[in-house]
């Protein structure tokens, strides 16, 4: 890692150097001191050394006397220390135990998580009670993120004590049932680590992992897909049978008849899949656009595992993008993409270009790259994957070019009509200068020639010319083995290739050796008038030979090819067993036994079964019991509110059925909601009239948006309009803010180079993750401006896509390039250099924190449920003094709910850009002449700016002002 530099009186000293001048003892020194500001920085420097993989562990004693500090802050940094060296210094974290046990009822969540993580990170036997207890009532505990740490923990003590194992069981089971999207991925990682086998504890709680998924944070995620998938497997019927007819929602057509409708029932019966299981790749397909590879590794692996054969191709898009990543990522994908390319060749030919080699991929890239052209190879393409092979030839690489090599002998194999093309195009690489590339190209020629041995004499000719000039052993010895194999179809120059070998004999590899001596013994049985003298000589070579196995060797071959009284009945069996047909070599992929393994695990990567790997069950032929899956709902039993709210909420996922049973459904629960309040309710008084003139929304026009929208212009977030009951979802309505443009060069500072910037406020297109940013270059000199591109970048980990470097820039002439820059979900600049030819210009964007979201659309229903789960600290709100007139005003133009009470509510939903975070605001107007702007989110800093922000403008607008 690369550390800042600080200035300190004017000197640049790193980071490294500052903690070195730092003693352990006046650490301790500062630890020790009465004062919380020298302790809060002597943690702060102390977990800054931990970091950077500095040993702190002599700071124990001093560290752990603060862990009953009443400050927050020091109290965290301690809980980090611990964590880390509580196992090596185990005696003295012991005697804090009754502090971390006091800790575990504090008021903040995150000291109660940290205490439980400290104490489950001692591991000593003896507090193992401690820990149960701990970790049982952490389970029980109103925050959610204590509960993800009490399922961490889970896995901690099975490992320290499994025999605890039943008691862990009942709070995994306990965990399952939570409803929290942070605690389902832990939990399920703790159900994978303690008790796998446990698919009952899974039955009531799959729906509900299903339906969360979404939500879940990414290695959530991978775990339970995971976990599911092997579910699947077990509760689920095979949807791969060859005569399957798919018909989930079992309908017939419009204009069949029942006669004949018993008519297909008789011949095929259709196979049905069990809504589980379509619920399953239903709620894994988005994940497929996650930015996280490991999440979309594991549904493809789901999707190749558990789909019917036609639904897995939607997982080739995905996959593809994924080779866009790093080194490492394209590994572990082009893998995968073997495999599969191997059973479905029709999955990735689209996509074939995508798996061209690129000079500057990595040697394992090129040969997975090539791997996968050649599974895919067939009469249609194999025109063009050979044109590419014959540029992969001349690669400076050399193991690459060897292995394009053996991918031509493949292809030559699998497919008959091009086996003389490539045969003959590897016959030319024999005249290659280079060693490597001469040697493969023998060795493929040799398997060739055993599928058609009869045809192409000339060729073992041809090789048999070239031997002397061939050095490498294995290929000298395929050309010997060659030799031996058809020595009578080239009985003139196999003996003088073997005169030549009796030469150079003593000289050989041991592999060209034993080759030789083969030679000799064929040539002895076949043509022993020349070759007598010559076999003999060798044989005596070799019955003296260092290596062992060519002195065994040498005496069994004359034991058997010589007659004497001792070889007996052995010598005339000699030219069946040396002479005997060879079956031809099957050339097979590398990866055509991967298959047995699960894809995306680790066992699938190294090819061999990896500690922990559980393996996928075969699918029953029975599907078990579907209602293990059934959880009971409990309908409430209270006021005419409460009905009403659950007859809201069961509208709110009508959207699934057709229009006609929606409308049908809705006209129905209309008329009996007014039959309800006709018999249970007097009759309410009529609203007055000004009520009523704001009891329906209306859109307002184009000219009115641009007005009124660009109060939210720095904020990015998608107005959601709620109306009445008719309308169960939010409706997502378009901006027209006007987009500013800011100075990103001025022509002075840039000897003629002017640059200006703006957000366009759309999707990039070459990251998801990228926020997009054009750019508009104008020549202001009066001659031209060459190469103008991006330069260096500070830092150096600033992800930036950059703009095709400009060649030319006429005078007085502009250009506007598009950009992608990932902000990290940060308002903090991008240093960057616009460069020309000549010069280097330093330059800057920075983002409003509204240029750091994009829209999201939902329902009522789900902003109320999101909005839920991110309270407390994931919420800031600020009460205000409205101006009743204006905010109307500015209301009619945008949503208005009116109750009987005249309450006023508006909500607007976002994500960030780059990680996907849930932004939340809300804006209430209460009866008091107050507004209540509240904004939920796991970006507090953001939210603290946003809420700034929008206080901003809407004062501008003199809607708002403070109490």
């Amino acid at each position: 890692h690369t550390y800042p530099e600080w200035t300190i009186c004017g000197a640049q000293v790193s980071v490294d150097q500052m903690f070195s001048g730092l003693r352990n003892e006046d650490l301790k020194e500062m630890l020790e001191s009465n004062k919380e500001s020298h302790k809060l920085e002597a943690m702060k420097r102390v977990v800054g050394l931990i970091a950077k993989g500095k040993n702190a562990s002599e700071l124990f004693p001093a560290v752990v006397k603060n862990v009953a500090s009443k400050n927050i802050e020091l109290k965290k940094l301690v809980y980090v220390y611990l964590v880390r060296y509580a196992e090596e210094q185990q005696d003295l974290a012991l005697l804090s135990i009754s502090t971390f046990q006091r800790a575990l009822k504090d008021p903040n969540q995150f000291i109660r998580a940290s205490a439980l993580r400290v104490l489950s990170s001692i591991r000593v036997p003896i507090i193992v009670p401690i820990m149960m207890l701990a970790i049982k009532e952490a389970a029980a505990d109103l925050s959610p993120y204590v509960r993800k740490t009490s399922a961490h923990a889970i896995q901690k003590l099975y490992s320290l004590d499994a025999d605890q194992k039943e008691q862990l069981i009942e709070v995994i089971e306990k965990l399952l049932k939570d409803k929290s999207t942070l605690v389902a991925g832990s939990v399920v990682m703790a159900f994978e680590e303690v008790c796998p086998d446990r698919i009952d504890l899974i039955h009531k709680n799959y729906r509900k992992l299903c339906n969360l998924l979404v939500d879940v944070e990414e290695w959530g995620q991978v775990v339970i897909i995971s976990m599911l998938t092997r579910y699947a497997r077990t509760q689920f019927t095979s949807p791969w049978k060859e005569d399957a007819v798919f018909d989930e929602n079992n309908e017939k057509a419009f204009y069949d008849s029942d006669s004949e409708e018993k008519k297909g029932q008789t011949e095929s019966k259709p196979y049905i899949m069990d809504p589980d299981h379509r619920l399953l790749l239903r709620n894994t397909k988005p994940l497929l656009q996650s930015r996280n590879t490991a999440v979309v590794m594991s549904v493809a692996q789901l999707y190749w595992h558990l789909a019917p054969k036609h639904e897995v191709s939607i997982v080739t898009k995905s996959l593809v993008r994924l080779l866009r990543s790093h080194r490492e990522v394209q590994y572990i994908v082009l893998q995968n993409i073997a495999t599969m390319s191997i059973q479905r060749k029709g999955m990735f030919e689209p996509f074939m270009k995508s798996f061209y080699v690129r000079s500057t991929d990595a040697t394992h890239i090129k040969t997975l790259k090539l791997e996968i052209l050649t599974n895919l190879a067939n009469e249609a393409n194999i025109s063009t994957i050979l044109r590419e092979f014959q540029t992969y030839v001349k690669s400076q690489d050399k193991a690459f070019a060897a292995a394009t090599i053996q991918a031509i002998g493949r292809c030559a194999t699998n497919i008959s009509e091009v086996t003389d093309t490539c045969l003959n195009g590897l016959v030319l690489l024999l005249s290659n200068r280079d060693e490597t590339v001469v040697a493969e190209s023998v060795v493929v020629i040799k398997k060739l020639l055993q599928t058609q041995p009869t045809q192409h004499s000339e060729i073992i000719k041809h090789m048999a010319k070239l031997f002397d000039n061939i050095t490498v052993p294995m290929a000298r010895a395929s050309i010997l083995w060659l030799m031996g194999e058809y020595c009578e179809r080239v009985p003139k120059i196999a003996p003088d290739v073997l005169r030549k070998m009796a030469k150079t004999f003593t000289t050989e590899e041991d592999i060209v050796k034993l080759q030789t001596v083969n030679l000799a013994a064929k040539l002895y049985l076949t043509n022993s008038k020349q070759t007598k003298l010559l076999t003999q000589y060798i044989l005596n070579l070799g019955k003296y030979d260092q290596n062992y196995d060519i002195r065994d060797r040498t005496r069994f071959i004359r034991q058997l090819i010589v007659p004497n009284e001792k070889s007996g009945a052995l010598n005339k069996y000699a030219r069946r067993i040396l002479l005997a047909p060879k079956p031809a070599p099957v050339l097979e992929s590398a990866f055509k036994d991967r298959d047995r393994f699960q894809l995306g695990t680790l066992s699938h990567s190294l090819n061999i079964k990896a500690t922990g790997y559980q393996e996928l069950s075969d699918w029953p032929a029975v599907a078990p019991d579907q209602s293990v899956r059934n959880v009971e709902v409990i309908e409430p039993s209270g006021s005419e509110s409460d009905e009403e709210s659950s007859e809201e909420s069961d509208k709110s996922f009508s959207s699934g059925r057709s229009s006609s049973e929606s409308e049908k459904s809705s006209s129905e629960s209309e008329s009996a909601k007014k039959q309800k309040k006709s018999k249970k309710t007097p009759q309410k008084k009529a609203k007055p009239a000004a009520v009523d003139r704001y009891s329906k929304v209306t859109l307002a026009t184009a000219s009115e948006y641009e007005d009124i929208a660009f109060l939210f212009c720095e904020f990015r977030v998608q107005m959601l309009f709620l109306s009445f009951f008719p309308l169960p979802r939010l409706v997502t309505t378009p901006s027209f803010s006007p987009v500013k443009t800011y100075e990103l060069l001025h022509h002075m500072s840039g000897k003629g180079l002017a640059a200006k910037y703006h957000f366009p406020r759309q999707p990039c297109l070459y990251q998801p993750n990228m926020v997009a940013v054009q750019v508009i270059l104008t020549n202001c000199s009066d001659h031209s401006l060459e190469e103008i591109h991006i330069g260096d970048r500070s830092p150096a980990s600033l992800n930036i896509h950059c703009f095709n470097t400009i060649e030319r820039l006429e005078p007085e002439a502009s250009v506007t390039v598009s950009m992608g820059i990932d902000f990290s979900d940060s308002t903090q600049a991008a240093n960057f250099q616009l460069c020309t030819k000549t010069d280097q210009f330093s330059v800057s964007i920075q983002p409003a924190v509204g240029e750091l979201l994009m829209p999201s659309s939902m329902t009522e229903e789900e902003f109320c449920k999101d909005q839920g789960k991110l309270l407390g600290m994931n919420e800031t709100s600020n009460p205000y003094v409205v101006l009743i007139e204006n905010f109307l005003v500015f209301w009619w133009s945008f949503v208005v709910v009116l109750t009987p009470v005249l309450c006023l509510s508006c909500r607007f939903a976002g994500r960030t850009v780059s990680s996907g975070a849930l932004v939340l605001v809300s804006l209430e107007l209460r009866e008091s002449s107050t507004a209540l702007l509240t904004i939920n989110t796991e970006k507090s800093i953001m939210a603290s700016m946003l809420l700034r922000d929008l206080k901003q403008a809407l004062a501008t607008q003199a809607l708002l002002y403070e109490p």
